[in-house]
């Protein structure tokens, strides 16, 4: 099994170097990769703010990518979760955050909106403290 890095995912995902480009697909069509969930986090922050891309579109993506049947990831479940509510208009950060969180009553925040978003998304409520 490969780990791959956030820049491997983003030349897969933007295609914005030929070279690298197919350097990253060649990888994924030939090898068992694992994504941690740190770099699909980062890879979304870089996506949306360097690459302007829409959350929509990002969460195809990683849905895409995280249903080829080479790709690994730590946590499945806490991956589609997170991808979920962030359709549901969360961050992505905050919602893996959240997702992460599952086994706690509570998540402490100062963010309004995340508090706002998140209502009724989880069984862990999002609250100021």
């Amino acid at each position: 099994m490969t780990a791959v890095d956030t820049n491997i995912i983003v030349r897969l995902l933007t295609r914005d170097d030929e070279r690298q480009f197919r350097l990253a697909r060649e990888v994924f069509e030939k090898e068992t990769v694992f994504i941690p969930d740190t770099v699909l986090l980062e890879t979304e922050w870089v996506l949306r703010f360097a690459y302007k891309v829409e959350a929509a579109e990002i969460r195809a993506s990683f849905t895409k990518l995280l249903g080829l049947a080479n790709v690994r990831v730590a946590n499945p479940d806490l991956l589609a979760r997170a991808i979920e509510w962030h359709g549901a208009g969360l961050d992505f950060a905050d919602a893996l955050h959240l997702a992460a969180s599952q086994g706690a009553s509570r998540f402490l925040t100062f963010d309004a909106r995340f508090i706002k978003k998140a209502k009724g998304l989880s069984q862990c409520r999002v609250e100021r403290p």
